[in-house]
């Protein structure tokens, strides 16, 4: 409440009032005029500086007048203090409106970085599952062959699709049958004992500057057994190697260590992993075609929404500039609300009491 008494308006004052109002008819001078029309640069909103620093945000400063201008006519602020709310609060709408810019241009903005590297991600994994989908249909086409043997190339193959997550749980279950169908002796690095064997008399004879072996060499274990070291390919008996049509019960002289009722015990695991293998192919084949025509489609408004979403540090600090401004106009409208409240109850008691009179 204002400590200064208003002075009550007599009926005279008022008249006075109307007649001198009715008498002005604005500036006449080039001097009056020109301070009229820098009248509003005088509260500093619309300095210089200010409207230089609207314009080199890209923003008008014509629609930050209209804003104000429009808030003058809303309130009608009378007096210093009422002007000062209304021209803060015309501030504190467009630093709002700022804000929701920002928003929408760093949206923008990561939609067109989002769009520019969609199409190359896409099509970089419809490459690698092309590729996968090779691997495995070679792989399958392996197992397929009849009295089928883990090689190392195959294994070493098995376990780098593994590794990268192809296949999920049942790439677990390829891994253990690729172990089953391995030549006996033979440890999970897929060397076998053979091999280890000839490695060591081949590090022998270099040694002494021979070459490789190149026929078989009788040596001793360190238990004292005789056996035959053979060398890499060596075949006693070339053996035809048919499909899995072939007489399971038949034996592969490539594999003088695996009995026929070997093969027959090896047959049920060779079969399923050849149809893991050739399932997973399939699988392959479905998700590329999908990531195909999703390369068509373009992205859903949710994939793009989630594209776009802000994850960088100062996302949460515009979040929260934006309802600083907004509590910040909540008080500045409420403090100019009772101020325009209890103006209307004085004029009101001045009324009452003048028709008193």
């Amino acid at each position: 409440m204002s400590l200064v008494k208003k002075p009550a308006m007599t009926e005279q004052k008022i008249a006075a009032n109307r007649s001198n109002g009715s008498r002005s008819l604005g500036p006449a001078t080039e001097e009056g005029m020109e301070s009229c029309a820098t009248a509003r640069l005088r509260h500093g909103l619309y300095a210089q500086a200010q409207e230089t620093a609207l314009l080199g945000l890209g923003e008008d400063p014509a629609d930050f007048e209209e804003l104000l201008d429009g808030l003058r006519e809303e309130f009608t602020p009378a007096g210093a203090l009422q002007k000062g709310l209304v021209n803060r609060l015309a501030r504190v709408l467009w630093l709002v409106e700022r804000a929701d810019r920002s928003l929408e241009g760093e949206a923008l903005r990561r939609a067109r970085i989002a769009e520019i590297g969609r199409d190359n991600r896409l099509h970089a994994r419809m490459m690698r599952l092309k590729m996968t989908a090779e691997t495995l249909r070679s792989l399958a086409r392996a197992v397929g062959c009849w009295h089928y043997v883990t090689t190392s190339e195959d294994l070493e193959i098995m376990k780098k699709l593994h590794h990268d997550g192809v296949a999920g749980e049942m790439g677990e279950i390829a891994m253990d049958l690729f172990y089953q169908l391995q030549e006996p002796g033979t440890d999970k690095d897929g060397v076998s004992e053979e091999d280890k064997r000839r490695g060591v008399v081949n590090s022998i004879r270099s040694i002494f500057g021979l070459g490789n072996i190149e026929t078989p060499v009788a040596m001793l274990t360190p238990t004292g057994e005789q056996m035959v070291v053979y060398p890499e390919g060596y075949k006693e008996d070339a053996g035809t190697a048919g499909d899995e049509e072939g007489d399971d019960s038949e034996k592969d002289d490539r594999y003088p260590k695996i009995t026929p009722e070997d093969w027959k015990a090896r047959e049920r695991a060779r079969k399923l992993l050849r149809n893991i293998l050739s399932r997973q192919v399939e699988v392959c084949e479905t998700q590329r075609k999908a990531l195909l025509h999703e390369s068509l489609a373009g992205p859903s408004p949710y994939e793009l929404a989630a594209e776009i979403a802000p994850d960088h540090g100062e996302a949460v600090l515009m979040c929260r500039l934006q309802d600083a401004n907004m509590r910040e106009v909540r008080r500045l409208t409420n403090m100019l609300l009772k101020i325009k409240r209890r103006e209307r109850k004085m004029e009101s008691s001045e009324a009452n009491g003048l028709d008193e009179g």
